[in-house]
């Protein structure tokens, strides 16, 4: 069989670096390599469509699809899994000590629809009582910029949402007190995420959760899952047309996964990538591939989507992903 010729956007971890550095390659497959951050990744993607294969925002390829056939297809490769809702920071004098403090406050976020923001208000609402139009939000990414301005994004009902001005970022602004709260603050800058300021090391600014280990105990030990934020994409007309690519770059990254992490930390994954974890709590793999192992945690994706505005409809996952990865 003749090599094929695909261009392939990654962002760059354990589990991916060895596609990089060429100690696993895809089958009958010629990869052209573009490592990008996340952010910047999707939303070319989604805006120009620039890359035959990348990672892709789950949230944002399932709101995509909610309004009708998209150009992609998703498979299920699952390159970074957080406990975002300990990644929650906020001022010191902010008067806010637990999540229910939140209620009233003004919180930033990088982008209202990107998955990361879905799980944190998702934890925040069942896991404490409190609802997104209990926060005033703040949204760094401008319309031009973001996932949502290829979405046709709009705040949902009842959520009042501010775009934050082009001069200012949300860094700047919990430092100047103009913000209390952020669901999270990158600190690199790139064509999507602004980065005015760095964040790690100030005073001013705390996590949350003062134990974020133990948050994450707790959350883990209650829904048996690490939450999934990325998953990866395809041309549609390519995989209808060669479902072969789709299979072969689906074991390139599984092969990549065993390859990049070392065996005996494999059990904990993006729970000792967080620090979040010690060794001993864990006796399942919390970061699994594969549509098979993920069906609880894509399903309760799919549910917040929905509950919280950014979905007319709750979207199945056989209209987002591949048909032959249910089998995977």
């Amino acid at each position: 069989m003749a090599h094929l010729a695909l261009s392939l956007a990654l962002t760059q971890n354990a589990r991916t670096r060895p596609i990089f550095d060429g100690r696993v390659s895809a089958r009958d497959l010629d990869l052209y390599l573009t490592p990008l951050p996340a952010s910047e990744m999707f939303w070319r993607q989604l805006k120009f469509g620039e890359f035959d294969v990348s990672e892709m925002s789950v949230a944002s390829l399932t709101i995509a699809t909610s309004q009708g056939p998209t150009d992609w297809v998703a498979f299920p490769i699952f390159t970074t899994r957080v406990f975002f809702h300990t990644d929650l920071i906020v001022r010191v004098d902010s008067g806010i000590e637990r999540p229910e403090d939140l209620r009233g406050k003004r919180i930033g976020v990088p982008e209202y629809q990107q998955t990361r923001a879905v799980w944190v208000r998702g934890a925040l609402r069942h896991e404490f009582g409190v609802l997104p139009q209990d926060l005033t939000w703040f949204m760094e990414r401008s319309v031009e910029r973001s996932h949502g301005g290829a979405t046709s994004f709009a705040p949902p009902p009842g959520v009042h949402l501010t775009y934050v001005a082009a001069d200012q970022d949300l860094g700047s602004m919990l430092l100047s007190g103009e913000l209390d709260a952020a669901v999270t603050h990158f600190n690199e800058r790139n064509l999507v995420d602004r980065a005015l300021v760095d964040l790690r090391g100030r005073p001013e600014i705390r996590y949350l959760f003062a134990d974020r280990t133990a948050e994450a105990h707790r959350y883990y030990a209650k829904t048996g899952f690490a939450p999934i934020n990325h998953c990866m994409v395809v041309r549609r007309t390519l995989a209808e047309r060669e479902p072969w690519i789709v299979r072969n770059i689906y074991e390139a990254m599984c092969a990549a996964r065993a390859v990049g992490i070392d065996r005996s930390r494999s059990l904990l994954g993006p729970l000792m990538d967080t620090g979040l974890v010690a060794r001993t709590t864990i006796d399942t793999d919390p970061m699994p591939y594969g549509l098979k192992a993920n069906r609880v945690v894509l399903d309760t994706l799919m549910d917040y989507l929905v509950e919280q505005g950014l979905t007319q409809r709750r979207v199945a996952l056989e209209e987002v992903f591949f048909r032959d990865a249910f089998a995977w």
